[in-house]
């Protein structure tokens, strides 16, 4: 490989544009060729980040010699097989969260990354946004031992919309997406696995075919709990909040900012290099590339948050 890493960027969507914001700020990277579903809006961006290279063909980027990874930010039900794809082609890979939105496609994504020694790495940005960094590092420290963790997750989406409120081309879902944050970050900073999960959903929509609220409880094998509600039919306040319930405090986070009990704002601007959690998760990527090892969030450190998926998925078809 040479010196700089050269990665082919996938999916200029709202998420593609957060990663082509984060590699300009990480050195030795250089993103060499960008592919999107629209060419002409494709070379709108690739113009704006000086990228060369740009298509709407995957296969086209993976074909290139000046590409050594690529980074996923294609819709969910495309990940798994396009991480294949970029290991097929011996190129690191990142997929945006989710890895998989079954857990055969996701059983496949570990084996062949265990057959190439390629890093494959999933973005479960939850793990490195420096506010669950900080509650993380009290955790390991032994100064804080997590009880509960009470999570919401909440959009107003009744159409086909992402982040920018442009149309999407795909389904978003509350259960192999966004449920799948909390589920891998519970078991994280509780550092203990999942042993019981319950799920209940609302009525399926009309026209997305999809739940649209969603209640999922879960408890780890050391007691911890964690209760986790979901909704696209929330009008206000939007995002996720987690709280965090331990035996010697009480910690409220909103992706990079942190807050206790008595909301009082914590710093956490020196827990990492940077306040930007994406960034930190592409730094790590990049990271686990140069010096030939595992990455945090590897696809196989993810694989039992999509094991609990799977099951929770199977208790939903039950009850419909």
């Amino acid at each position: 490989m040479s010196k700089t890493i050269r990665v082919a960027l996938a999916g200029a969507g709202a998420f593609g544009i957060k990663h082509l914001d984060a590699c300009r700020l990480i050195d030795g990277v250089q993103v060499t060729s960008l592919v999107s579903r629209e060419l002409d809006k494709t070379r709108e961006v690739a113009a704006r980040y000086g990228i060369g290279h740009c298509t709407t063909e995957l296969a086209d980027s993976l074909a290139r010699p000046d590409v050594d990874a690529v980074i996923l930010c294609t819709p969910t039900q495309m990940h798994a097989a396009q991480a294949i794809a970029c290991m097929k082609a011996g190129k690191h890979v990142q997929a945006e969260i989710p890895l998989a939105d079954s857990l055969r496609d996701a059983y496949a994504v570990v084996e062949l990354q265990k057959q190439t020694g390629l890093v494959a790495m999933c973005g479960h940005t939850r793990r490195f946004n420096p506010s669950h960094q900080w509650v993380r590092k009290k955790i390991v420290a032994g100064e804080l031992n997590i009880q509960q963790m009470d999570v919401q997750t909440y959009f107003f989406r009744r159409t086909n919309m992402n982040a920018l409120g442009q149309p999407r081309s795909w389904t978003d879902h509350l259960l192999w997406h966004h449920a799948a944050h909390t589920v891998d970050l519970f078991a994280y900073q509780a550092r203990s696995p999942i042993v019981k999960a319950n799920a209940i959903q609302g009525p399926i929509h009309p026209n997305l075919g999809i739940a649209m609220d969603m209640s999922i409880q879960l408890k780890a094998a050391n007691g911890a709990i964690c209760t986790l509600s979901l909704s696209f039919n929330n009008d206000g306040p939007l995002g996720t909040f987690f709280r965090y319930i331990g035996d010697s405090g009480t910690y409220i986070a909103r992706y990079d900012d942190l807050v206790n009990g008595k909301d009082e704002k914590i710093d956490v601007s020196k827990v990492d290099v940077s306040m930007n959690g994406i960034e930190l998760q592409d730094r790590e990527f990049f990271a686990a590339i140069r010096e030939g090892r595992e990455p945090n969030a590897s696809a196989a450190q993810v694989l039992p948050c999509y094991e609990v998926l799977h099951d929770l998925e199977r208790q939903l078809a039950q009850q419909a």
